[in-house]
């Protein structure tokens, strides 16, 4: 190694090969982040809602059974979702995968819901990463059909 680290870049999507990461006391290598399949709040909440479901079907009192972190977390993904129902949430991913998008890139606009294509670039830099670029009309496009998901929900 040359003693110089590369600096890490979130719009350029360099999060750093061999670098650990400290998250709640556990080390995890950046590349196994990279890996990582990113979920939506509002896939989140569908999780955490059927969760919640399941505790109160097997305990007489589902409130001893969920843990106050647990709460708030349901409680932050379900004011941060912008889609409540299940079949939206689906096919928003599907949606944001037929761009090639990474999965931080598909996550980023699924829960922002940006309106345009300047938003969505300011939002996601990467999205116009030389090599990959995609273009203002394709933005355009996707961000429509996102639109009329959140219109007919």
């Amino acid at each position: 190694m040359s003693g110089e680290e590369e600096e890490e870049n979130a719009a350029e999507l360099k999060i750093g090969d061999a670098l650990h990461w400290k998250l709640m006391g556990f080390v995890v290598l950046a590349i196994e982040f990279l890996k990582a399949k990113c979920l939506m709040n509002c896939e989140v909440s569908l999780i955490l809602e059927h969760k919640y479901e399941q505790l109160q079907l097997v305990s007489e009192d589902p409130m001893n059974q969920v843990s106050q972190v647990f709460e708030k977390s349901l409680q932050y993904v379900k004011r941060f979702s912008r889609y409540k129902n299940p079949d939206a949430v689906r096919q928003v991913r599907e949606i944001l995968s037929r761009h090639q998008l990474t999965e931080f890139e598909l996550c980023v606009l699924g829960n922002l819901c940006p309106e345009t294509a300047e938003e969505a670039v300011a939002m996601v830099p990467s999205l116009k990463t030389k090599g990959r670029a995609h273009s203002d009309e394709a933005i355009e496009k996707m961000l429509n059909d996102l639109s009329l998901v959140k219109r007919f929900e």
